[in-house]
C-alpha cells in the first residue's frame, strides 16, 4: 500500500489523511486469509476461509477493479480518483501486487497444509495420475457415460469472435494438432482449419448441471493401513475432462491443456429512465454482463501458448493474469464441510438459540405490545421474523402488510433448486397474505447486485398472487430493512414494525451477525408510514420523529451526533463515540470524527471491512481506536453509541458510513429506546473491544495487526461470548416462555 504520509505536495493540498478504499478492501481479504492460515482452527474451517477469499476477489474485480480500469482510461497526471491521492493506475498496480501475494499465500496453504491435512484425516482429493487402475477404469467409464454426452467443445477461430465465455465459470482449454498430416475433409470446419494451421484451439465450459465432485470407489491397491487412513476419495470434474477430453477430438492429439475462468465487468447499471419496462431493462443488463470486458483471468499452469492467446483476445496484461497451481473456484465444493464423518475437522456446530421472548401460545402481536423485542442473529433464531410474516398472513385481523425487500434468499430460478420450496419463507408468506385478501405492498429492489435475476422472479410471483410490487426508486437503491403490519384492534388500527440491520434472508441469517427490533411504538410506526408513502408514491421529504432516512436526513443526523460529542468535549465534558460498522469511507464522516478526536472525544470503531480513516495520528486522530473482528460468523450489524453527557443514545442502522449508503441509497437509522435493550447493546459493543483472539487493530501507518492475549491475560473471543449470552437469555425467559415453534395458523380465540 502506498503510505499516505508520503504524498506529493500536489496531492496533499487537496487531500487529507486517509487510506485507499480499494486497497483497504484487499487488506480485509488478507485478514480473512489470516483466519485460513491459523493452525489452531479445524482444517475445514480454514478451508472455508480460503474459499471466501476467492469468492470475495471475484466480486471485487468484477465491480471495483472494473470501475478503476474505466477511470484509468481517462487518467491524466495529477488526477486522483480517490481521496487518498492515488490515481487509478497507481491503485490498480498496487492491487495487483497485493492480490498476487495474497493468492500465493492462499494456495501455498491450500496445497501445503489443508489438502494434505484432509488426506491424513480421511478425505483425499486425487488427480488421475495418482489413481489406481480400478479407479481409472471407473473414471473412464464415468466420463464416457455421465460427462462426455453433456460436454460442448467450442472451437476458437482467429478471424472470428470468441464464443460467449461466462464470468466465473471454469473452462477447459485444449491446444490440438492433427494426428496425420493428410488433408482432412473440408466438410468439417475444424478439420478444414487444421489443413491451414497445424494448431487448433478449443474450449469446453464445465456444465453447471454436473457436480464438480466425483466420489471414487476404494482403490484395490491400498494396503490395510492405507484403507484405514483414507475413508473418502474424490476427484474434480475438470481433471477428468482434461484427462479424457481427447475423446472429443478424434483425429487430433492434445498438445497442451489448461483451465481458466474470467471475471467480467459487472459495474454498470440499468437505464433508470425506462420506468415503463424496468424489468426488461434489468434483464438486458444481466445479459450484457456475459459480453462485457474481461478484467481478470485466473488459470492453471499447463500451456503458455493458450495463456498468451487468451490474454491477447481478452486484452489483458501481466497484472491481470493470476496463475494458480490448485483448484479454481474452491467455493464450489465448500459443501465438503458438511460431509458425514468429518465432524472432527470442522468447527463444532454453534447452537442457535430460540428467543425466550416468543412462544407458541402467545401471538407475536401480544408480545410486541408488551414492549420492544430485540434479536441478535444468528445467535438467536430468525424464526420469529418468519413468524411475524406468517402470522400476519393468516391472522384475520391483519388488514395490510408493507415491506422493503433487498436480498431474501432462495434459489435462482431455472436451477435445480428452483420451485416453490426454494423460495424465501418471507416471500411465500407475503404471497399467502395476498391470496388471503390482505393488502400487501412489497418494494423489491431489483438493483441488488448479483441478485437481480432472483428478485425479478420473486417480484413476478408476488404480482401474480396480488401483491402490489414497487420496483425500487429511480437512481437510488432501497437498502433499508423495514416491514410494517397493520392490524385491527379495539376499533382502531395498530401498527407493528420490524426494523433490522440485515436482510430478510433466512439463509444468511444463519451465519450473518445482525440485530433486529420489533416494536409497536406509535412514533416509530408513524415514521414508518411516512417512509413507505415516500417510497411508493409522490411525497416531499417529510420530517421524522424517530427514524433517520438516507439520503435526506441520516447523514445530517449522524454528523450532528458526532458534533454534539465534540462540542461537549470542547467544554471539558467527557465525549464518547462507539460504533460497529462494516465499512467507513465517507469523507465528511471521517473529517467529523477527526474533528471530534481533536476536541478530545474518545472514539472506538469496530470496522469489519473497508476503513479509510487512519487512527492514532498525533493531533488528528490520536483519540481514535480502530479494530476489526473476523470470525466464524460474518459481522454485519451496525450499532452506534453516543454518550450524550450521560443520557446515552444507541442506534441500529442498515447503513455503513460510506458515501454510497449515506448519499445514494435509501437507508435507515433507528433508535433503541427500551432501557434494558440499550444496556444489552452497550454490553455487546464493549465485548467487541475486549476480543483478543479474532480481532485486529489498525495503526497510523495503515497496517493491521492481529491482537493476542497479553501475558496472563485471559483469552476472550467475542463471538463465543455472544453464544453464551444467547444461551443465558434462553434460560431466563421474559414475558414469553417455553421453546419457540413456528405456528402456521392464528391461535384459537
Amino acid at each position: 500500500m502506498v503510505n499516505v504520509m508520503d504524498k506529493t505536495p500536489e496531492t496533499e493540498s487537496s487531500s487529507f489523511p486517509c487510506l485507499s478504499r480499494d486497497l483497504s478492501w484487499v487488506d480485509f481479504n488478507e485478514r480473512v486469509l489470516g483466519e485460513g492460515l491459523r493452525r489452531d482452527l479445524p482444517l475445514l474451517e480454514r478451508f472455508r476461509f480460503l474459499s471466501i477469499v476467492s469468492s470475495n476477489f471475484d466480486e471485487f474485480f468484477m465491480v471495483r477493479v472494473a470501475a478503476l480500469k474505466r477511470m484509468r482510461l481517462s487518467d491524466s497526471p495529477g488526477l486522483a480518483a480517490d481521496p487518498c491521492g492515488m490515481t487509478p493506475a497507481q491503485q490498480l498496480k498496487a492491487i495487483s501486487e497485493k492480490v498476487h501475494l495474497i493468492m500465493k499465500r492462499q494456495y501455498d496453504c491450500l496445497l501445503g497444509e489443508i489438502l494434505p491435512g484432509l488426506a491424513q484425516h480421511g478425505l483425499e482429493i486425487l488427480h488421475p495420475d495418482s489413481c489406481s487402475v480400478p479407479q481409472l477404469d471407473f473414471l473412464e467409464s464415468y466420463f464416457m457415460t455421465q460427462v462426455y454426452p453433456v460436454l460442448t467443445p467450442l472451437r476458437l477461430e482467429n478471424d472470428k469472435p470468441l464464443p460467449v465465455i461466462e464470468s466465473k465459470l471454469i473452462h477447459a482449454a485444449f491446444l490440438l494438432e492433427p494426428e496425420s498430416s493428410d488433408k482432412l475433409s473440408a466438410d468439417i470446419p475444424s478439420a478444414a482449419d487444421a489443413s491451414v494451421s497445424e494448431e487448433c484451439k478449443v474450449i469446453i465450459p464445465l456444465p453447471s448441471s454436473l457436480s464438480r465432485i466425483i466420489w471414487l470407489p476404494e482403490s484395490g491397491n491400498m494396503t490395510a493401513n492405507e484403507q484405514k487412513k483414507v475413508k473418502l476419495q474424490l476427484i474434480l470434474l475438470e481433471d477428468v475432462i482434461l484427462t479424457w477430453g481427447s475423446y472429443l477430438f478424434p483425429g487430433y492429439r492434445v498438445r497442451e491443456n489448461m483451465l481458466f475462468k474470467v471475471n467480467r465487468d459487472a459495474d454498470f447499471s440499468v437505464d433508470e429512465q425506462r420506468d415503463e419496462d424496468f424489468i426488461e431493462a434489468m434483464v438486458e443488463v444481466l445479459e450484457s454482463r456475459d459480453k462485457s470486458d474481461v478484467v481478470r483471468m485466473v488459470y492453471s499452469p499447463g500451456s503458455v501458448k493458450l495463456t498468451d492467446e487468451f490474454a491477447r483476445r481478452f486484452s489483458l496484461v501481466g497484472e491481470d493474469l493470476y496463475e494458480v497451481a490448485g483448484p479454481i473456484n474452491t467455493v464450489d465444493f465448500v459443501g465438503l464441510i458438511d460431509v458425514a464423518g468429518l465432524e472432527e475437522l470442522n468447527e463444532k456446530p454453534w447452537k442457535i438459540q430460540q428467543s425466550a421472548e416468543f412462544n407458541e401460545e402467545t401471538p407475536v402481536w401480544d408480545r410486541i405490545s408488551q414492549g420492544d423485542v430485540m434479536l441478535h442473529l444468528p445467535y438467536q433464531s430468525f424464526e420469529p421474523v418468519v413468524r411475524f410474516f406468517q402470522e400476519a398472513a393468516a391472522d384475520p385481523e391483519v388488514i395490510a402488510i408493507k415491506t422493503a425487500l433487498y436480498r431474501t434468499g432462495g434459489a435462482i430460478p431455472g436451477t435445480r433448486q428452483s420451485g416453490s420450496s426454494a423460495y424465501s419463507p418471507v416471500v411465500r408468506a407475503l404471497e399467502q397474505a395476498a391470496l388471503n385478501g390482505k393488502h400487501v405492498t412489497a418494494l423489491v429492489e431489483l438493483k441488488a447486485r448479483f441478485d437481480e435475476e432472483r428478485n425479478i422472479s420473486w417480484a413476478k410471483r408476488l404480482e401474480k398472487a396480488g401483491v402490489i410490487v414497487v420496483y425500487g426508486l429511480s437512481h437510488l437503491k432501497v437498502h433499508s430493512k423495514i416491514s410494517m403490519v397493520l392490524r385491527r384492534e379495539n376499533d382502531r388500527i395498530k401498527r407493528y414494525v420490524h426494523l433490522s440491520t440485515g436482510n430478510y434472508n433466512d439463509r444468511t441469517a444463519k451465519y450473518y451477525e445482525d440485530v433486529c427490533l420489533f416494536t409497536s411504538r406509535e412514533d416509530i410506526a408513524y415514521d414508518a408510514g411516512l417512509l413507505f408513502n415516500m417510497l411508493t408514491g409522490y411525497s416531499a421529504v417529510q420530517p421524522m420523529v424517530r427514524l433517520a432516512a438516507a439520503p435526506s436526513g441520516l447523514k445530517r443526523r449522524l454528523l450532528e451526533l458526532i458534533e454534539r460529542e465534540a462540542n461537549r468535549a470542547r467544554h471539558k465534558y467527557p465525549g464518547r463515540i462507539i460504533a460497529k460498522i462494516n465499512s467507513l469511507t465517507d469523507v465528511d464522516v471521517i473529517k467529523a470524527l477527526y474533528a471530534a478526536s481533536k476536541a478530545g472525544v474518545k472514539i472506538s470503531l469496530c470496522v469489519r471491512g473497508i476503513c479509510t480513516l487512519i487512527p492514532g495520528i498525533p493531533e488528528i486522530s490520536e483519540n481514535i481506536k480502530v479494530i476489526s473482528v473476523i470470525d466464524h460468523y460474518l459481522e454485519h450489524s451496525r450499532i452506534f453509541y453516543f454518550a450524550n453527557g450521560g443520557a446515552e443514545e444507541l442506534y441500529l442502522s442498515s447503513a455503513d458510513w460510506m458515501s454510497r449508503n449515506l448519499d445514494r441509497r435509501v437507508e435507515l437509522m433507528f433508535p433503541v429506546q427500551d432501557e434494558k435493550l440499550r444496556v444489552e447493546l452497550r454490553e455487546i459493543l464493549n465485548d467487541y473491544f475486549s476480543d483478543n483472539c479474532h480481532a485486529s487493530a489498525l495503526d497510523n501507518a495503515g497496517k493491521w495487526t492481529r491482537l493476542n492475549p497479553a501475558e496472563k491475560e485471559k483469552p476472550f473471543r467475542v463471538q463465543k461470548e455472544m453464544l453464551s449470552r444467547a444461551a443465558r437469555a434462553s434460560e431466563n425467559p421474559g414475558p414469553a416462555k417455553q421453546e419457540y415453534v413456528v405456528r402456521r395458523s392464528p391461535p384459537a380465540t
